[in-house]
């Protein structure tokens, strides 16, 4: 089973920028589709984006020309580079194997990075 690690995590002010990574094991990371995952304040976790072992990317709306991920195999490391951060991208910040089209389908979760937004 893939363990993944979330870090990068803090607290920005509206605007600014955070680098999220997610360190995962073995070699499940090198050939399945990874995705990045949003749990704001009191709701429930949601797509944010993902990247398959080729690098083709798909965001949420929310996100699209805000934020970009990346991978390196290489390294079974993800990254998430946040830009022009709002308050409402706030919450805990978690990465998976996924669908392409951002459904999770590892059997479990890290601890999540928590990112904070101030206006």
């Amino acid at each position: 089973q893939v363990q993944l690690v979330e870090s990068g995590g803090g607290l920005v002010q509206a605007g600014g920028s955070l680098r999220l990574s997610c360190a995962a094991s073995g070699s499940v990371f090198r050939r399945n589709t990874m995705g990045w995952y949003h749990q704001a304040p009191g709701k429930q976790r949601e797509f944010i984006a993902t990247i398959t072992s080729a690098g083709s990317t798909n965001y949420a709306d929310s996100v699209k020309g805000r934020f970009t991920i990346s991978r390196d195999n290489a390294k079974n490391t993800m990254y998430l580079q946040m830009n022009s951060l709002k308050p409402e991208d706030t919450g805990v910040y978690y990465c998976n194997i996924a669908s392409f089209w951002g459904a999770p389908i590892g059997g479990s979760w890290g601890q999540g990075t928590q990112v904070t937004v101030s206006s």
